[in-house]
């Protein structure tokens, strides 16, 4: 397939991890998963080691409190997903919220960290800070997968512009002039007819070339 005439629309894709002081209320952080609009492509529940958590938190090598937290982190099972959506890993960081459980209990009450956390060790949840972070730790917590390339936002918003606006642009201009009684059904069915993919077949009069 000629991938520059079909192009792929990339989905984010982050990384979650359910931390042993919430394990027991996985049922219930997956249940909000799927309710905030996300798809879990991957998930396996674990125990690592004290080095393999040293490995996944490399970045925080040489800080205060990296032994406390590898500790923590290898002290019991863990469930590791891979969540995906548009704009995952700032959705799924907006929902555990802040870093310190008990300061999050005063700032943001109604995320998962503030629900489920007790401190700033023990805050129940981990989520991705980046797209190269994502790629990265869901390498290392699915050795298997295949991780595409995460786009930039400005291929993203190039890839819009290109490929979806104007034909987009084009059926909400047709749709303010019928008014439809169901807009989001007519639209669909507008779309589908004028893919720019998809160019329609006239059956009309054949004009024979000159001689």
């Amino acid at each position: 397939m000629d991938q520059n005439k079909y192009p792929r629309i990339y989905v984010e894709r982050t990384l979650a991890i359910i931390k042993p002081d919430a394990i027991h209320k996985s049922e219930e952080i997956e249940d909000i998963i799927l309710k905030s609009g996300f798809i879990v492509l991957q998930k396996r529940k674990l125990q690592l080691s004290p080095e393999l958590c040293s490995d996944f938190y490399a970045d925080q090598y040489g800080k205060f409190f990296f032994p406390s937290l590898t500790a923590f982190m290898s002290s019991g099972p863990i469930i590791a997903l891979t969540l995906a959506r548009s704009n995952a890993i700032a959705h799924w960081k907006s929902i555990i919220g802040p870093v310190n459980s008990a300061k999050a209990k005063e700032t943001h009450p109604e995320c998962l960290r503030a629900k489920y956390g007790s401190s700033d060790l023990k805050n129940a949840l981990h989520g991705s800070e980046s797209f190269h972070a994502a790629e990265r730790e869901i390498k290392f917590m699915f050795p298997n997968s295949v991780i595409e390339p995460f786009p930039s936002r400005e291929a993203t918003e190039e890839y819009l512009s290109r490929y979806v606006n104007p034909t987009l642009l084009r059926g909400l201009t047709e749709l303010c002039k019928h008014k439809p009684h169901n807009p989001c059904v007519w639209l669909a069915d507008w779309l589908m007819n004028n893919s720019p993919n998809k160019p329609q077949i006239c059956d009309g009069v054949i004009v024979e070339e000159a001689e």
